[in-house]
This record gives structure tokens, sequence and C-alpha cells, in this order.
């Protein structure tokens, strides 16, 4: 099963706001999702990002691949540079 975490598009026509999720890349974009990990609202000034980091961490470890804009929201939280010196500190 291939694990990808991207955005699920919630919110009001021409009012968007996106949950972070953990899904099988298989399911559609709104569809079944395995883990809710964060929320992203680009409409809000300033944009609002929540990540929560442990869970994010433990997805990346695990395997799971970031869409792109994903890998743009947690690189700019700073996940990813922990999840880098993870790496190389093993």
């Amino acid at each position: 099963m291939a694990v990808r975490i991207r955005l699920k598009r919630m919110g009001a026509h021409k009012n968007p706001f996106y949950r972070v999720v953990v899904s099988d890349s298989r399911s559609p974009r709104d569809g079944r999702f395995i883990e809710e990990i964060g929320i992203y609202n680009p409409v809000a000034q300033p944009t609002q990002v929540q990540i929560d980091e442990e869970k994010a961490l433990k997805w990346l470890q695990n395997g799971a691949q970031a869409s792109d804009t994903v890998r743009n929201l947690l690189s700019n939280a700073g996940v990813l540079k922990k999840f880098h010196e993870s790496k190389i500190s093993k």
C-alpha cells in the first residue's frame, strides 16, 4: 500500500480550506483517509498552517510520501529538516 500525505479540500464554494491527511494513494482526493495530521487555510490573512509534527514525522519515517504542496508546508514548518536530521543521526 502506497501511503501519501496530501490535502483534503473542505469549505464552501470559493472559500476553501484543507485538511492535511495521510491516505492510501489509490483513494480519491476527498475520500477515505487513514489519519488527519493538520490543517491549511490559504484564504486567511496571514495563511493559517497547523501541523502535528510528531504525527508527520512518524508517517515520514514509516515511508509516506508527501505531495508537492504538503512538502512545501512541511518544509516551512521545519518538519522536513527534523526528518532529515533524524535520518542522518541514525
